[in-house]
């Protein structure tokens, strides 16, 4: 999920085991007569071994929607790639203090990675069926609630512990984030549409912020393979001491080597250079530090033990956005009041809502219709106007431009940089 940002000069499948049968060495067969008379024992053939998904031997679903638990009884679930620092930070990949650290880590219920670790698998599971299933034709709001769907029940959503951790975004071609369908949004996938999907799932209050961009349009194929190529640069670019301006200065080098051929037209892209990545905290999609797709003099460095949402944007338009369109994302702002001075009795139950069902986590109004709400935009935009909660407009570049974004959640541990989000397919 994007966040825009001053300019810079202002600052697997699920796991398979192999199934070992008694009878899998296949039938005995008769003795062998050598040609001297002596008899030879012919060895058995061996039958192809059978593969089940770890766990119990349960099958996954197709679209996937048996909780993920079912598969992982053991509560450990599959690590990301993982990067080794480089320079001056190599020697945590051998450190013994550093591996001790971790391992008091994972024993901790609330730090433990395997949090983040159940969202991400979620995440991929989710994801690799939206990428073969969503099709031109099909309603953004169709396409939403079946992404939504299937986090849920992979994640098997327990209130504030687990679930959706922002609103399914599926922003289009000059819109580059913060659009999801609100009620009664009759738009329809298209031919010609470059479609962003960036959705996010928690365990308790960790959140897996991952997107990817699709079109059916090979036209754009280069300024998807720009954005994606950026997005790894910065991946590799990060890490425990680095600032956060030579990380945007990685993003940038990349992005803007990449061209694409638009009919007769060369068109470079274009770093979005008032959008950027950001650090995640427990239940705060934004962390407070953000990671910007250009060169930049932000001498802030990266600090050991944080999550980084790595996202990149390109543009064959200006690499501007601005706030335009109908408001679909909001989120009670993290530090915001704790008692507002609130006018409005509508207001108040609002707010109490929002506190039981999402807490500080991102939602959108079809989350609220969902658990029934209705007629809360006048409180709602009260709640915004006095400071309790943030509202996330779509941001868009030039009308006629084309945008697309790639992202992955990135772990900073002590030893080694876990690119957590990472699949087969990205």
């Amino acid at each position: 999920m994007a966040i825009t940002d001053k300019s810079p000069e202002d600052v697997p499948d699920i796991g398979e085991t192999e199934d070992h049968d008694e009878n899998d060495e296949g039938d005995e067969v008769g003795p062998e007569v050598g040609t001297g008379g002596e008899v030879k024992k012919k060895k058995k053939k061996k039958k192809p071994k059978k593969k089940k998904p770890a766990g119990t031997g349960v099958v996954q679903t197709d679209p996937p929607r048996i909780g993920l638990s079912k598969f992982f009884l053991n509560g450990h679930y599959p690590e990301g790639e993982i990067q080794e620092y480089k320079d001056d930070n190599a020697y945590r990949t051998t450190s013994e203090e550093k591996r001790y650290q971790e391992r008091m880590i994972l024993e901790d219920p609330d730090e433990t990675y395997n949090n983040i670790r159940r969202a991400a698998e979620v995440h991929r599971l989710v994801r690799r069926h939206a990428r073969k299933w969503i099709k031109p034709g099909m309603s953004m709001t169709s396409i939403a609630e079946t992404i939504e769907e299937g986090t849920r029940t992979l994640v098997e959503e327990n209130g504030l512990e687990s679930g959706i951790g922002f609103p399914t975004g599926l922003s289009l071609n000059n819109c580059a984030a913060h659009y999801s369908p609100n009620a009664g949004d009759t738009l329809v996938l298209s031919q010609g549409d470059v479609m962003k999907v960036d959705f996010g799932v928690h365990v308790k209050g960790r959140i897996l912020d991952s997107a990817f961009t699709l079109t059916w349009n090979p036209t754009y194929d280069k300024l998807l393979e720009a954005v994606k190529a950026s997005t790894d640069a910065g991946i590799r670019a990060a890490g425990i001491d680095v600032r956060l301006g030579d990380v945007g200065a990685a993003i940038q080098e990349v992005m803007e080597s990449y061209e694409v051929e638009i009919g007769s037209k060369t068109i470079p892209v274009k770093s979005i250079e008032n959008l950027s990545g950001h650090s995640i905290g427990p239940y705060q999609i934004h962390g407070g530090k953000s990671v910007l797709l250009v060169k930049n003099r932000d001498q802030t460095k990266m600090e050991e033990g944080e999550y980084y949402a790595i996202e990149t944007f390109g543009s064959t338009g200006r690499g501007k956005v601005i706030e335009e369109g109908d408001c679909s994302h909001y989120a009670k702002i993290y530090d915001g009041p704790a008692n507002p001075p609130l006018k409005l009795t509508s207001a108040k139950s609002l707010l109490k809502t929002i506190n039981k069902n999402f807490g500080t986590l991102p939602f959108c109004r079809r989350y609220l219709d969902r658990i029934g709400e209705s007629k809360y935009l006048l409180a709602l935009n009260h709640l915004v106007s006095q400071g309790v909660v943030q509202d996330y407009l779509p941001l868009c570049d030039v009308r006629g431009s084309m945008t697309a974004q790639f992202e992955h959640t990135i772990l900073l541990r002590p030893t080694v940089k876990e690119v957590v989000s990472r699949g087969d397919d990205y």
